[in-house]
């Protein structure tokens, strides 16, 4: 198990840059509206680049081995879903509200905030194994996307189109097509495709500092509070007895462990909004949980590295 940096290091650079967006929009250089341009452009063409290269370079040889990750983080994700659900019902919340927080602690920050510690401890080991994890979030946000159609109305081709139209998919399909049949791409595509890939990271970090409103801390605390214990703690806590389960050891494990630990992800919230949930509530949500983990994360890190 290769480590290339010191996980307090890159902590620390992600806090910076997460900073320096909060900064921008401070001094009026970036507004909290161009978030959505940032993360259209990371979601569409800078992510599927990094996903692209990072499958299309990897050894073809540990793909079957790292589904593991997928079924792990797929499997997770549903178990926590539905303790959630059972515990709000039993809370009587309505049924709005208790979607609205279950996409919540379901979806990770598996990709926005998982691939740039992953990376930055690991390498290029620690990316690929994370890009595995980060397919299982994409498959839950497709059975979510069915689950509500069928409780809150929508169509069959307007979940069909989110799904088709959802680039990294199609880039993690792609990687693995390329690299298994060894199509070229020529030295130009390789160059831009890593230099695309590259802009990633800081883009997203930008991004999430710029979309940060401390509103969330006061609005609907009880419900931020637990979607955020729930994600930071509890999801981490069932991952770790479910990867003893499946086996699941070494540096696997460690990734895995490390992925589960993320924040909630802004998946959740394109959910909330599509089918018409307490989009308000998530949004604080996702905060909270994002706000937290920069405390839960390194100290998770500190016990597993």
């Amino acid at each position: 198990m290769l480590i290339t940096m010191d996980f307090r290091i890159i902590i620390a650079s992600i806090i910076i840059m997460i900073l320096l967006g909060v900064l921008l929009k401070k001094l009026e250089l970036l507004k909290e509206d161009d978030v959505e341009t940032l993360n259209n452009l990371v979601i569409n063409i800078f992510l599927p680049c990094l996903i692209f290269g990072s499958l299309y370079t990897a050894d073809i040889s540990l793909l079957p081995s790292l589904s593991i990750l997928t079924l792990s983080t797929l499997l997770t994700s549903l178990i926590v879903g539905i303790c959630t659900y059972i515990l709000l019902k039993s809370l009587s919340w309505d049924r709005k509200k208790i979607w609205s927080v279950v996409v919540v602690v379901v979806l990770g920050n598996t990709g926005f905030l998982g691939y740039p510690i992953n990376q930055g401890i690991y390498g290029a080991e620690g990316l690929i194994r994370a890009v595995f994890c980060d397919c299982a979030t994409s498959l839950t946000f497709i059975i979510l996307s069915f689950i509500l159609i069928l409780i809150f109305g929508g169509t069959i081709k307007m979940a069909l189109r989110k799904i088709v139209t959802f680039v990294p998919l199609w880039a993690i399909a792609l990687g693995i097509l390329f690299n298994f049949f060894n199509i070229p791409i020529t030295s130009i595509g390789t160059t831009v495709v890593g230099y695309l890939g590259d802009a990633t990271i800081p883009l997203i970090m930008i991004s999430l500092g710029l979309s940060l409103n401390l509103t969330g801390l006061k609005d609907n605390l009880m419900e931020v509070s637990l979607a955020s214990f729930i994600k930071l703690i509890f999801y981490p806590l069932v991952a770790l007895g479910l990867l003893a389960l499946l086996n699941v050891t070494g540096f696997n494990h460690t990734i895995a462990l490390i992925e589960a630990s993320m924040s909630s992800a802004m998946l959740g919230l394109v959910l909330a909004i599509s089918y018409n949930l307490d989009y308000k509530l998530t949004s604080d949500c996702i905060f909270t949980s994002t706000l937290f983990s920069l405390i839960t994360i390194p100290i998770f890190l500190s016990f597993i590295i």
